[in-house]
């Protein structure tokens, strides 16, 4: 009997544990506002930051990592993907992110879908991303899209972090039949659906919200976040006013045409997510795109996230190169270098709600932790370590053993041989 328990343990996924260490010589970017710390010394415990110096000392007995002037940041997020959700878009028994011909709406909630072993997972943890937000693409109940989750890409271990980070819906073109045809439609099935929520009392008959779209858009009214994805401005000014008339703390994603409204934006303290490389219109809804986006709304003082799409496809794959290379082109059409780089960490961490552990090279922040070969915001750049909570991540992906596997002529692999 114990000899099988045992054995049973041994079948259990490992987790490695956090390792004590420092980090030197390294060009350090710890998203505090202080701008690039030189020759820093960032000093690790117990999977957390203990400090970040320029040239200071290292804790006796601690191990080093010679970073030799690399440059460090904290590990990246993308604020919009469907990591864990979808796997193979041509098999829908791998597409989890919707829902449809169901009464599930505001409560659709995509947590109970996330796969830990999806192989797109090392793939964006390899490439310096270690936290994203995975979002609901429909639900069954226009104009909802559903309950979002942050996720948290640790190796060999439940990957959800925060379940219910946010209520998406979805305004504009692209959801128009399902309201009936009409946007005017969308904005009142929305505002007619948080007032009957407002005024749901469990267990009365004959009302209009089924109980679980109801809760959850009671938590929307008490400060859950609400993202719209959107695209046109009369419809973001539309949603500006929402979050006046409701008091609700609101996200705009997408937001092609967001720099036309950027200074009433920053007024209601509404952040956008937005997509860098956004500048061919779609549709009409972003016949005002511009690849300076970015720049406009930043500068008149938004709080910007940024991803890639590529029409879907970078929502679950190469989702942090992709991100990466969005904020780099952000950055060649006037977004500030470190703006870029708050885009991809300490914003979406703020956005989202998580800033109170990650997001920072700060004492007391989660051991997220990059070192890179280059300018992370150069496509051809590659983390050299990456650090999840203090553990050392593998970069091994599938991706890399083929690579490795059919690199060099080599006899046959016994599968081909008789």
């Amino acid at each position: 009997m114990i000899r099988a328990f045992i054995f049973c343990l041994c079948l259990l996924p490992v987790t490695a544990s956090a390792q004590d260490f420092a980090i030197q010589h390294a060009d350090a970017w710890p998203m505090t506002g202080v701008g690039k710390v030189a020759d820093a010394t960032i000093v690790v415990k117990d999977g957390r930051i203990v400090s970040l110096t320029a040239g200071g000392p290292v804790p006796a007995g601690l191990a080093v990592i010679d970073a030799q002037g690399r440059t460090v940041t904290p590990g990246l997020m993308n604020a919009a993907t469907q990591l864990g959700l979808v796997e193979t878009g041509a098999a829908s028994e791998t597409n989890d992110q919707s829902v449809s011909n169901t009464s599930l709406g505001a409560s659709f909630d995509i947590q109970y879908a996330l796969n830990r072993n999806s192989v797109l997972l090392p793939v964006a943890r390899a490439d310096g991303l270690t936290r994203a937000v995975s979002y609901p693409s429909s639900a069954g109940t226009a104009p909802f899209m559903g309950q979002a989750a942050v996720i948290h890409l640790k190796e060999n271990d439940d990957i959800l972090e925060r379940a219910g980070a946010a209520l998406y819906v979805q305004i504009g073109s692209a959801s128009l039949a399902a309201a009936g045809g009409s946007r005017s439609a969308q904005w009142q099935l929305l505002r007619n659906a948080l007032t009957d929520a407002r005024l749901y009392r469990p267990g009365k008959p004959d009302q209009p919200l089924n109980r679980g779209d109801a809760e959850a858009l009671q938590k929307v009214l008490n400060g859950q976040r609400l993202v719209i994805l959107t695209q046109r401005e009369s419809d973001i000014r539309q949603a500006i006013a929402l979050a006046k008339d409701f008091h609700l703390r609101i996200a705009i994603m997408g937001g092609d045409e967001a720099w036309r409204c950027a200074p009433e934006l920053a007024a209601a303290r509404i952040p956008v997510i937005l997509d860098p490389m956004d500048n061919l219109p779609v549709s009409f809804d972003q016949i005002g795109a511009r690849l300076d986006n970015a720049a406009i709304l930043a500068r008149a003082g938004v709080e910007i996230a940024i991803y890639a799409s590529g029409n879907t496809i970078y929502l679950s794959y190469d989702a942090g190169e992709s991100m990466r290379q969005a904020a780099g082109m952000a950055v060649g059409n006037g977004l500030p270098y470190e703006a870029a780089l708050r885009a991809i960490t300490a914003g979406p961490a703020r956005i989202f709600g998580i800033d109170d552990h990650y997001g920072t090279l700060s004492a007391t922040q989660d051991a997220d932790i990059v070192i890179w070969d280059g300018d992370p915001l150069e496509p051809a750049t590659y983390p050299w370590k990456v650090f999840v909570q203090g553990r050392e991540a593998s970069l091994e992906t599938r991706q890399t053993l083929l690579r490795d596997r059919y690199a060099k002529p080599s006899p046959l692999p016994k599968v081909y041989t008789k």
